[in-house]
């Protein structure tokens, strides 16, 4: 990774960690989010629990044994760790964890081959990220400054002796869409079963402003806006935002 996107990428934590700081509706949502990953953690399977990008560490406050990384050294985790290329023993890891982070993966079939050396059988890899809905398009279209990318090939698999990490800064929000919603990569996914699939509306989260945009409605509103999701749950078509992704290691 170069020095100005490891620049970019911490200057965005530390603003990131600023937000968490500060939002307590914020540090709320996520706790919720962080419940749904903790739900598809299945502790009858042996091996570490790991995250992928963590980004300022929170997950551990749902999961504490959680294992932190990210692609530099920082305050917030425990160990440096390339998505392409993890230090960790085969079959030594029993869950991976990517929390907005499949997105930037330029070569995800690198990414899912290194996850499958990692895992042990029945080993799991649980991905949260931007789901593309009618609102889902207009919010991380309009309102985010990475692209979706949707009409963008996807390069699955880096080049023959060319390191992945090499490829610099990535984003493509649809990617996890693309990759696990479309008949087109049902192939490329051969030696994973889609556990589970799920698109959640967050709306709550949306109008929360997230790290970044102003709230748009006070703390004491949450739980009438979590009843709101659940509703709006039922039409993900139109109104989802974010979606689950459970693959599971043959």
């Amino acid at each position: 990774m170069d020095q100005d996107s490891i620049q970019r990428h911490l200057d965005e934590m530390l603003a990131n960690s600023r937000s968490w700081n500060e939002k307590p509706l914020l540090r709320q949502i996520y706790n919720d989010f962080y419940g749904i990953i903790r739900s598809c953690i299945d502790r009858d399977i042996p091996g570490l629990i790991v995250e992928l990008g963590s980004g300022i560490g929170n997950l551990k406050m749902a999961i504490p044994e959680a294992i932190s990384t990210d692609i530099f050294p920082n305050q917030w985790n425990d160990r440096v760790e390339n998505a392409y290329r993890l230090s960790f023993d085969d079959q030594s890891v029993s869950h991976l964890v990517l929390f907005d982070v499949f997105h930037h993966l330029g070569f995800p079939g690198t990414a899912l081959k290194e996850f499958s050396r990692v895992l042990v059988p029945g080993g799991k890899v649980i991905i949260f990220e931007p789901a593309l809905s009618v609102l889902g398009w207009l919010t991380f279209g309009i309102f985010h400054p990475e692209p979706i990318g949707y009409n963008k090939k996807i390069s699955w698999e880096s080049a023959p002796g060319a390191p992945a990490s090499a490829s610099g800064y990535y984003a493509a929000q649809g990617n996890a869409c693309r990759v696990f919603l479309r008949r087109k990569y049902n192939k490329r996914l051969d030696g994973w079963e889609i556990k589970g699939l799920k698109k959640y509306a967050a709306i709550s989260y949306v109008a929360s402003g997230g790290y970044s945009r102003k709230q748009l409605y006070p703390d004491s509103l949450y739980h009438f806006m979590k009843k709101i999701d659940h509703l709006l749950d039922h039409f993900p078509l139109l109104f989802a935002t974010r979606i689950l992704i459970v693959l599971q290691k043959k």
